[in-house]
């Protein structure tokens, strides 16, 4: 008795993945040859559909030795937030992080302030105004958008 070691793939599989490549390649050159336009980012359709921001706080986030972040509003001065380390503030923690990794790559530290708007639409963003980017909290979920709308109300 002869004993091969040669492994094929069934032919059903290699059809199937044939036609996924040839659809993925189709759809890619139809989208490049007729122009169509890529979907609008959210700063875009604001900006076209004139929506206007219904509140903002502009909010520096500083690093404190005790390992909380101290959360200030620049027009003021005041005290918006203090996460303790440990807290339930994990996703504004997470946020923040990819933002401060971001200025380091250019050179930016954390003195230029974050802009958190309310929009007349409802939702909500966080921009840099240090690098440009934007972030739509509202795309993380209702909770994860609730810990930064809370930072839009004064301190008690």
């Amino acid at each position: 008795m002869t004993h091969s070691h040669q492994e094929t793939l069934p032919r059903g599989a290699l059809v199937l993945a044939t036609g996924l490549v040839l659809f993925s390649l189709t759809v890619t050159a139809v989208v490049r040859i007729t122009h169509l336009p890529p979907s609008a980012s959210p700063v875009l359709l604001r900006q076209q559909e004139g929506i206007v921001p219904a509140q903002t706080r502009d909010l520096r986030f500083s690093d404190r030795t005790d390992g909380s972040v101290l959360i200030e509003d620049v027009g003021t001065g005041a005290t918006a937030s203090v996460i303790e380390p440990g807290s339930e503030s994990g996703f504004i923690r997470g946020v923040m992080r990819g933002l401060a990794r971001e200025r380091r790559m250019h050179g930016i530290g954390e003195a230029p302030p974050f802009r958190l708007t309310l929009w007349r639409d409802g939702e909500l963003s966080l921009t840099d105004q240090a690098t440009g980017r934007t972030i739509e909290l509202g795309a993380f979920g209702a909770t994860n958008r609730a810990a930064f709308a809370a930072l839009l109300e004064p301190a008690k």
